[in-house]
């Protein structure tokens, strides 16, 4: 393989590892469980804070978050990846989420979070996935959840964005199949 030819297959690793990270966030902002699900190996470990364990557990716990209707936005950048040969990679990935939802008794809450995705990336075949996560937290602050409904709050800026298959990104998808 020649410099050049190495260098491209580098470009492309780095694309895929991206656009992992950003299924990752479609998957848990739209409550896609099988988004979620293609940004992990099935035997990959994940420690969210919350959560420490083998990440089907990890999906187990999201689901029952999404049960809840709660409003999601993550957000990535910053993403700095390293090679540590040609089939794994660290990545640091800076993150802003602000999630809204009922707590355990049922009153709304909200936060702004920001922190780091450090991951470990496994290239298994042609596909790059995350294999190892623990999630940094580097801010974290409770806000007034707001008492006013979504319809009233966001006037007439629709589509609100919403869980799949209702966010208008699902159409799309599926009209350019």
């Amino acid at each position: 393989m020649t410099t050049q030819e190495r260098r491209l297959a580098e470009l492309l690793d780095r694309e895929a590892i991206r656009d992992c990270l950003y299924r990752y966030c479609r998957g848990i902002d739209r409550a896609d469980e099988a988004t979620l699900r293609s940004a992990y190996w099935s035997d990959a470990q994940d420690n969210h804070g919350i959560y420490n364990g083998p990440v089907e557990g990890f999906f187990q716990w999201a689901l029952a978050v999404f049960r809840t209707g709660p409003r999601n936005v993550h957000q990535i950048s910053n993403i700095l990846i390293e090679f540590k040969g040609e089939r794994t990679a660290v990545v640091e990935s800076y993150f802003n989420a602000l999630q809204r939802g009922p707590d355990g008794k049922g009153r709304q809450r909200q936060f702004q979070l920001a922190g780091r995705y450090c991951d470990r990336f496994e290239k298994r075949g042609e596909e790059w996935r995350v294999i190892k996560r623990v999630v940094v937290f580097d801010w974290v602050e409770e806000q007034a959840a707001p008492e006013a409904s979504e319809e009233l709050r966001f006037g007439q800026r629709r589509p609100i964005g919403g869980a799949l298959p209702d966010d208008p990104i699902y159409e799309l998808l599926a009209a350019h199949g």
